[in-house]
């Protein structure tokens, strides 16, 4: 049997309080405030990337970069293994990127090598946007210099 509370919680689901529901976004989907913060990350690491990748196309054709929120820790208080702990950028005990070097996946087929960097981590380490976009194409080009076993410098030009 329905009584008259259980009416008005279904309608309260249904609209806010004054009856009328949502009125539309707030803002429009056009406009830099409408992204999120990792959408906004994920632009500044395309900005961050883009300069690297037009010196180098041809060496980074099978090299794939991506972004992560935040890095897989293990829990259990061992020490890492050298194979894992290779190829990945610190800073202190948290890692801010990793170099997975290609291979082979679980079912038998070939990977990419990828470049992974972790969202939260270096956003915890900027102090603004600016100082986060240095760090970012730091970060970028000292993963890109372990993957093509070359020196930050080189692969920067200078």
């Amino acid at each position: 049997m329905a009584t008259a509370r259980d009416s008005r919680q279904r309608q309260r689901l249904r609209r806010d309080r004054h009856g009328r529901g949502l009125r539309g976004v707030l803002f429009p989907a056009s406009l830099p405030a409408a992204a999120s913060r990792a959408e906004k990350f994920d632009a500044l690491v395309l900005d961050a990337l883009e300069p690297i990748e037009a010196r180098w196309r041809h060496e980074l054709t099978k090299l794939d970069v991506a972004v992560d929120d935040v890095p897989e820790i293990d829990r259990r208080g061992e020490e890492p293994s050298p194979e894992a702990a290779e190829g990945v950028l610190h800073d202190g005990s948290v890692p801010l990127s990793r170099l997975v070097p290609a291979g082979v996946d679980s079912s038998g087929l070939p990977t990419r090598a990828r470049i992974v960097l972790y969202r939260r981590p270096l956003e915890a380490r900027a102090k603004d946007p600016l100082e986060l976009a240095d760090l970012v194409h730091d970060v970028l080009v000292e993963q890109v210099a372990g993957y093509l076993g070359l020196e930050p410098d080189v692969i920067e030009g200078e």
